[in-house]
């Protein structure tokens, strides 16, 4: 398996304390994807949908750890019942806004990536297909912790 960068995420976010934990969080903050030169065609068509997903690694997350004590909880739980950075392979996933393509360049918002992240996709949000009601979502249903900003719990040196 093969897994390359095809371009940087920029953001106002410089430090993981304080980045907006989901872009549902990330209201008013801005940012730039930059794709490499050699991907620029295969942006073609991309500036009529509304948002795109951006698919990332999260390059300066802690190592995998099973059970992780989530910003949203004091609990603990498996790992792949959050979103928590500290995955066996950190690939991170936002929903952001596409505000304008210029080249190369996307103009996004509501974006919750730290500054430097190394873009790994790009893909359109259809509603048609990405869009599901549902019931139930687990344990963040009982939570009301009004945390939407991170800390550097799953960032730097393992923890």
């Amino acid at each position: 398996m093969e897994v390359k960068a095809i371009g940087t995420i920029h953001s106002p976010f410089q430090n993981a304390s304080g980045v907006p934990i989901q872009p549902a969080f990330a209201e008013g903050a801005e940012g730039t994807v930059e794709v490499a030169p050699e991907y620029a065609e295969a942006l073609a068509d991309l500036a009529g949908f509304e948002r795109i997903w951006l698919l990332y690694w999260f390059d300066r997350a802690a190592p995998f750890k099973a059970r992780v004590k989530p910003y949203l909880d004091d609990q603990a739980h498996g790992l792949f019942a959050t979103r928590a950075p500290a995955r066996p392979n950190p690939i991170g996933l936002s929903c952001v806004k596409l505000l304008s393509v210029e080249g190369a360049t996307l103009h996004v918002g509501g974006i919750d990536i730290l500054d430097g992240t190394p873009l790994l996709d790009i893909k359109p949000y259809a509603r048609r297909f990405d869009h599901f009601e549902v019931t139930r979502s687990g344990w963040i249903d009982a939570t009301h912790k009004g945390i939407t900003k991170s800390d550097d719990r799953f960032f730097g040196a393992p923890g």
